[in-house]
């Protein structure tokens, strides 16, 4: 059998980031990539525009949207933040999503004014929610698991 020839390693955890670590790399953070569990049991991951306001994450997106279909179906997802250059760092968020409806526009561009000047988050707010029924997702962490590599 294969696993007869692989050497059993157990493979370590790297050292995690503190809170303070955690909440600074989150607001720094590009982008964030949300995992929704589709209908058939496989999951559906989709790169996001993402803030952390006060323990939770927020993301702006649309209703019709496929994660906002598996939401809610289950609300149960799983979040990945984290940097594409070495050293690694990141964070997998396992937490539970409530959607809101309330005052989106505000919001969204709240969310976008993170990456893009005022003008340009609120034009892009407006575009969109001409466009479809516009959404707030918020996800409260039930779990946090952190790596940071700058320290191995």
């Amino acid at each position: 059998m294969i696993g007869d020839w692989i050497e059993k390693v157990e493979y370590p955890q790297l050292p995690a980031m503190t809170d303070e670590e955690l909440v600074s790399f989150f607001e720094e953070a590009q982008f964030a990539r949300l995992g929704t569990i589709n209908e058939d049991g496989t999951i559906h991951i989709a790169p996001i525009f993402f803030k952390y306001d006060d323990g939770q994450i927020l993301m702006a997106t649309q209703d019709p949207s496929r994660k906002i279909r598996n939401i809610k179906r289950n609300n149960n997802v799983t979040v990945l933040i984290d940097t594409t250059e070495v050293p690694f760092k990141g964070a997998l968020v396992y937490g539970t999503a409530e959607l809101d409806y309330e005052d989106v526009i505000p919001k969204r561009v709240a969310i976008f004014e993170r990456r893009l000047s005022q003008e340009q988050a609120e034009t892009y707010a407006r575009r969109l929610s001409g466009k479809w029924n516009c959404v707030i997702v918020r996800i409260t962490p039930v779990h946090i698991a952190s790596f940071d590599y700058s320290k191995a």
